[in-house]
């Protein structure tokens, strides 16, 4: 927030002054006040905010959104378009029904306990038989085990010479290791999809039976992002042949980079899309935020990039010759913090909405036209867009123009005014194609594990280890993105990786092309 600058606060000696330069002085008086005024505002908006974020609940539903059609703020054209359209849910954050899972899922194993009655008791009986009467969820604890691999050894006389001959050993990820594929895959999935640091790690393991160092388990996971690089390049390859690609950035903490301080900002990048039937989730680490990093992340893509107001993205679709299209829940976040930050007061039914509300009606009312369409055709949903969301979008422009000038300068409401029409272009991108998103919420979606994980492990120790950590980001949300269970797709990897010595093996470990069962339908998915 930059500080409104007031006018001269130099006070003269109004003993010599005539009666107009009085008035001129009081003038200037009233304009100071006018800013100081203006600033305090400002600070205070600031502070609620804060405040907001700190111990207000952090969802984004709008408890007021769906009255705000039926105000006088709103155009008419926004009546009509709701008519023709179903009754949408409140906000885009509403909860959904939740159907209650009944039973449990074929996949489990399962054990029969008899209830047998006793001899006494069905003596004389006709017949007798067992119905079930209950199915109980049954836990069994994680162990250690020790897998000796012992070696045969053949000895042929040849020549006059002993031959020995051994069987062959299975070929390890990482040569000399004394943890076997699964153990190897539990960690990863362990750290990267459950947020389990590794001193927490080192515990659990300790309790089922035997301790392993987390500086061992650190130095497996930054020598296997070398063994899984290879796989990541493929895939990356594959994504960068695609129509359409979604890219987010978010910062991380590495205490050991050249150049850097420890509490300098560094980047975690991701890039989400591929093909529809080949989709990837693929992480990488750079210390900057240049321009630079999205140009070698996407060299060779020449499609659609979906991203937030970033002015970093310029430089990769200038050089690529990329269509950029922006996100509408960056531009929605705007207002709800804008909405947050107000003074809080009694609302009755005859209280105006804010501006604030406002533009979160008309952007509620695009988010109900893309529910209204989920599930249709490219086609289908092109020609929705064309019909409803683009005469929506140009009310809602005119309404802004209408009304940004009128709204303080420096408030939070002024800013998010502002940002949407500043990047209006981009918004408006969208509506080009059916297959194109309203905004970047699966990239947001693939980058949030990372930032739960980032809570509790905190920051990397050098940049080797983040941009393992950006290997197994990567395969974890890829195999999620595919269907796949994570921990089952890394042990699979893990178990043949080491043998791959040719593209077409490589290929083979690729997620789409694996014949791994898919999750279970009662199986929750990973958020």
């Amino acid at each position: 927030m930059k500080k409104p600058v007031p006018p001269s606060e130099k006070k003269p000696d109004n003993r010599s002054l005539s009666a107009v330069e009085l008035l001129a002085l009081n003038a200037e008086l009233r304009q100071q006040l006018q800013y100081r005024d203006q600033y305090i505002l400002l600070l205070e908006e600031q502070l609620r905010l804060k405040r907001a974020q700190q111990f207000a609940a952090s969802s984004e539903r709008h408890a007021d959104q769906i009255s705000l059609f039926d105000e006088a703020e709103m155009e008419v054209a926004i009546e009509a378009l709701s008519a023709q359209l179903p009754e949408e849910e409140p906000t885009l954050s509403s909860p959904k029904k939740v159907t209650r899972q009944r039973g449990f899922s074929d996949s489990l194993l399962r054990e029969r306990v008899e209830l047998c009655l006793s001899d006494e008791e069905k003596a004389g009986a006709s017949s007798t038989f067992f119905s079930k009467v209950k199915e109980e969820l049954a836990y069994i604890p994680a162990q250690m085990k020790v897998i000796e691999y012992w070696q045969e050894k053949a000895v042929f006389e040849r020549d006059g010479n002993e031959v020995i001959v051994a069987a062959q050993r299975p070929v390890h990820p990482l040569g000399k290791c004394f943890a076997t594929v699964s153990l190897l895959a539990y960690i990863i999935v362990a750290k990267y999809a459950d947020g389990l640091p590794l001193y927490r790690l080192e515990s659990i393991l300790a309790r089922s039976g035997h301790s392993v160092a987390r500086t061992n388990m650190a130095h497996w996971v930054i020598r296997l992002a070398d063994v899984f690089q290879p796989l990541i390049n493929l895939m990356r390859e594959v994504q960068n042949s695609s129509r359409y690609l979604q890219m987010d950035e978010t910062r991380i903490q590495v205490l050991k980079e050249d150049g850097k301080t420890a509490q300098s900002d560094k980047w975690m990048w991701v890039v989400r899309g591929g093909p529809p039937d080949k989709p990837s989730v693929l992480f990488d680490y750079d210390p900057s935020r240049a321009g630079s990093v999205p140009v070698r992340l996407l060299d060779g893509f020449s499609g659609i990039l979906q991203t937030d107001g970033y002015a970093g993205y310029t430089e990769v679709c200038r050089e690529n010759q990329l269509v950029r299209i922006g996100c509408w829940d960056h531009a929605r976040r705007k207002y709800v913090e804008a909405g947050k930050a107000m003074p809080k007061g009694k609302k009755t039914s005859n209280t105006a909405p804010t501006k604030a509300d406002v533009a979160l009606g008309y952007i509620g009312k695009l988010y109900g036209i893309e529910r209204a369409i989920q599930g249709l055709a490219e086609q289908d949903k092109y020609q929705a867009r064309q019909q409803h969301s683009l005469p929506l979008l140009t009310t809602f422009k005119a309404w802004l123009e209408k009304n940004v000038g009128s709204v303080m300068k420096g408030s939070l409401t002024r800013r998010a005014m502002e940002y949407t029409l500043n990047h209006w272009p981009l918004l408006l991108g969208y509506c080009e194609h059916g297959y194109l998103n309203i905004s970047n919420v699966l990239a947001e979606n693939a980058i949030r594990p990372f930032a739960v994980g980032r809570k509790a492990w905190l920051f990397a120790d050098s940049s080797q280890g983040a941009r393992a950590s950006a290997c197994c980001y990567s395969l974890i949300e890829t195999a999620k993105a595919n269907n796949l269970e994570p921990s089952a797709y890394i042990q699979h990897v893990l178990e043949r990786i080491g043998e791959a010595d040719t593209v077409e093996k490589l290929e083979a470990l690729l997620p789409w092309n694996i014949g791994l069962a898919p999750f279970s339908k009662n199986v929750p998915q990973y958020e």
